[in-house]
């Protein structure tokens, strides 16, 4: 060990990287106990007005960071993220803290356990600060929805932080964690990631086990890191992707070494352009900065193409009816009896179960429940679920048929910037319509990144998605780290 021990102030005033911060720390430079503690003091100075933590875990924390402490002090070998503060997304249990969903039907819950994700960052040394604010049962588009108030965009207060993992998206932005964990249905890791200006992952459904997930769609949702670059973002995937023998959807595949996959050159590769993200409906300003990336790619070395992905059009359609009728399942076992809100206003059991629902669900969760089990409902499943299955199919086999002539593909994130607070809680369709480039990776099961790729005049973030066939999250950090070094 050498050198004196440094002063955590400048490190928390803006974005380090996971490398920097690892390598001070080893060092014994700095002290990963003084580091958390710089930043429970920049989170109480900003959350008030961000709204991005919903509770914090000192405790653990702080005994996580003495631990990665002595093994520095002794000079151990460190784990791959040892003393980096990392925040939850609170639809991920983790125990002795709330996990709230961001609900009311769950406030007060407290897990006995950890969720994969959870348990395996702190595996490699992580500290866990605490849980962040997220769209009720990760049900919407700009973290509106939460019960406990909306998250505003560090870029912007006054605009939303894209949902519905806004929370965790915009502490990494505003620099409130290192790096967090999402989760990502229809578009809610990789929509706020660009509203943020921040690097989200997508990963292939099954590479990161959904063990403590409370559930919003099974079949769609996943569970995927945020950070500041792209490097970063893929040294997290890496501790927490891999099989878990909790979750039976979990994939078996080997994974990659994500960090190093990231700095391989893309020259050669063939990048896909589809023309139906855009068309009519794309911001002129995102369309400009996309367009910029894109030829950033090019003189990269990488060969500009078409691809071809026709049934677009239908995918919000087909997503809204698929999540929705999965809610309206998993939901249904928040019923005021086991755990959470229980309604006082009751006198029978029948009046139990309905009250405590009507009084614990908000009203977008509500409105998904009730077009999930109408889609579900005898006369109309064959009509709407059954239907919305084919064309998930036939989604999927267009991106196999795309990733037959292309290494990669990239899209807008979102059709335009972060919009403002209330600007879309009254339409929800129009809300339903932001996710409209990103449900279709949901749906086909193929793993994506967005990362940063210029800003609008009034400088707002605008994001580019890099999707890549199934189990090819490497192809997509290759991509955006290229599209990322062109933006420094």
């Amino acid at each position: 060990m050498s050198g004196e021990v440094r002063g955590t102030e400048s490190l928390v005033e803006k974005p380090q990287t996971l490398a920097a911060l690892r390598g001070e720390i080893a060092s014994g430079r700095v002290k990963a106990a003084e580091l958390a503690a710089s930043y429970y003091e920049r989170i109480e100075r900003k959350n008030p007005r961000l709204n991005v933590y919903l509770s914090l875990t000192k405790e653990r924390a702080f005994a996580q960071a003495e631990r990665i402490d002595d093994l520095a002090a002794k000079g151990d070998p460190l784990p791959p993220l040892a003393g980096i503060p990392v925040g939850i997304k609170d639809v991920l249990v983790m125990r002795g803290a709330p996990s709230t969903a961001g609900s009311r039907i769950l406030q007060g819950y407290q897990p006995p356990y950890d969720a994969t994700a959870v348990s395996r960052l702190e595996a490699a040394g992580a500290v866990l600060l605490g849980k962040l604010n997220c769209d009720e049962f990760a049900m919407g588009s700009s973290n509106e929805n939460s019960a406990f108030g909306p998250v505003r965009n560090p870029v912007d207060p006054e605009r939303v932080p894209g949902g519905s993992s806004g929370g965790s998206a915009a502490a990494v932005a505003a620099n409130l964690a290192v790096a967090t964990l999402g989760t990502d249905t229809g578009g809610s890791i990789r929509q706020p990631a660009s509203f943020c200006g921040v690097v989200g992952v997508l990963p292939t459904y099954g590479r990161v086990s959904r063990f403590g997930l409370i559930a919003f769609a099974s079949s769609l949702d996943r569970v995927g890191p945020f950070a500041a670059n792209v490097r970063d973002a893929a040294t997290l995937l890496g501790v927490i992707a891999g099989h878990d023998p909790k979750d039976a959807t979990s994939s078996r595949a080997p994974i990659e070494d994500y960090a190093a996959e990231s700095d391989t050159p893309v020259e050669g590769l063939r990048i896909g352009v589809p023309e139906e993200y855009f068309a009519e409906g794309l911001d002129p300003e995102v369309r400009a900065a996309l367009e910029k990336g894109i030829d950033a790619l090019r003189a990269a070395g990488c060969t500009i193409q078409p691809a071809s992905l026709p049934h677009t059009q239908y995918a919000v359609p087909t997503y809204y009816l698929i999540a929705t009728a999965e809610a309206s399942a998993n939901l249904a076992r928040f019923d005021g009896v086991r755990y959470g809100y229980r309604s006082p206003h009751s006198a029978t059991l029948s009046d139990m179960y309905s009250h405590s629902r009507d009084e614990g669900f908000g009203a977008e969760v509500k409105r998904r429940i009730l077009l999930g089990t109408y889609a579900l409902s005898a006369g109309y499943y064959d009509a709407y679920y059954l239907k919305a299955q084919q064309v998930r199919r036939v989604l999927a086999e267009e991106f196999q048929r795309a990733f037959a002539q292309v290494d990669a593909i990239v899209t807008p994130t979102s059709p335009g910037p972060a919009f403002k607070l209330g600007e879309k809680t009254d339409d929800p369709l129009a809300m339903y319509l932001a996710d409209i480039y990103t449900v279709t990776a949901s749906l086909a099961g193929i793993c994506g990144v967005t990362v940063p790729s210029g800003a609008t005049a009034a400088g707002l973030p605008v994001g580019m998605q890099v999707l890549a066939r199934p189990l090819h999250e490497g192809a997509a950090f290759r991509v955006a780290r290229a599209v990322e070094a062109a933006q420094i």
